[in-house]
């Protein structure tokens, strides 16, 4: 495993993150013994760092988390997040931050986490979040109970704009620095570099699409991205390499990033991801894989309040336009 310093903290954190959503069923139904087995699997593999949130399968990543960790507590940094518990459920004031929180802590068995997090920014009013939610996540570090506080979400300028207004220690991205998108690098890099905060990415798979297993029913992404990635695939089952590592070890080789959280849920898919850390991935395949992404790189869509969208937006690349 390979390590990184998480901004102005004195965390080392592992390259590669165990993104815990899959714990809530949100890729598809989970197998908890196997779940369990991945987890201890992870923390053997030395990966430190856990993701996750009581959104997550309405609590149930956290309470499953919390159950899979509690051996292991002392050996990882654990991170969770507040602001967001339901698809279209959004509370960003101050007292629902607390009271969630205590109830986080709760599910996830421990009297304090590394990594509190807003949970996807661009659904909620920016103000609020800079005034009245940092604010009360800086309370609950000061009692203890939060080493390090940071803001989630699916636009990079965004995330930038927010960061510099309020003390954070960290920004979480997703969607925005794997195979099929880069713009995480127009803002947002240059800012954590300036600034020296910690930057994690999150959905190298770009959620799901690269993974061996079926979509899941919400995904947002249009049509020829969907296409582009099933090709993707196609040409990686051909060169008999799996597709989640070419697209893993594409994000571990980010310089400005500290961990790239992935979506694990089974053993297979743990030493899946760590085989790219080592990875030596044939050209011929890497320009396969270009022909096919390129025409539809940097194709986006809709999420969040209308207002809170990168200035992007008015220049979104569709479908219609890649061809």
């Amino acid at each position: 495993m390979r390590y990184r310093k998480l901004g102005k903290t004195d965390f080392e954190v592992s390259a590669i993150g165990f993104g815990a959503s899959t714990l809530g069923h949100v890729f598809g139904v989970v197998d908890t013994q196997a779940a369990s087995r991945a987890v201890d699997a992870a923390v053997e593999h030395g990966i430190n760092l856990f993701d996750v949130s009581p959104f997550y399968g309405l609590t149930v990543a956290e309470e499953r988390l919390g159950q899979m960790l509690e051996p292991h507590r002392q050996k990882v940094f654990l991170g969770t997040k507040c602001g967001r518990y339901g698809s279209d459920i959004f509370d960003f004031s101050a007292e629902r931050i607390t009271t969630e929180f205590e109830m986080s802590l709760e599910r996830l068995r421990t009297d304090y986490v590394d990594i509190l997090q807003v949970h996807d920014i661009e659904f909620g009013d920016v103000q609020q979040i800079v005034h009245e939610t940092i604010p009360a996540m800086q309370r609950l570090r000061e009692q203890g109970k939060v080493r390090a506080i940071g803001v989630t979400g699916y636009w990079p300028g965004l995330l930038a704009r927010v960061a510099s207004q309020a003390g954070v220690d960290c920004v979480l991205n997703y969607c925005h620095a794997n195979l099929f998108v880069d713009d995480m690098d127009l803002e947002l890099v240059p800012y954590v570099e300036e600034s020296g905060i910690g930057l994690l990415n999150a959905s190298p798979l770009h959620m799901g699409l690269l993974a061996d297993k079926p979509i899941a029913p919400w995904h947002p992404a249009p049509e020829c991205v969907v296409q582009a990635a099933e090709a993707v695939r196609n040409v990686c089952r051909e060169f008999a390499v799996d597709a989640g590592t070419v697209a893993l070890s594409v994000c571990l080789d980010h310089p400005a990033v500290a961990s790239t959280f992935v979506g694990i849920s089974s053993e297979a898919e743990l030493i899946a991801a760590c085989c790219a850390l080592k990875s030596e991935l044939p050209e011929e395949l890497m320009t396969a894989i270009r022909t096919i992404v390129d025409p539809v790189r940097n194709i986006v869509w809709p999420s969040g309040l209308e207002g809170n969208a990168d200035a992007a937006l008015n220049e979104w690349r569709t479908c219609d336009a890649a061809h």
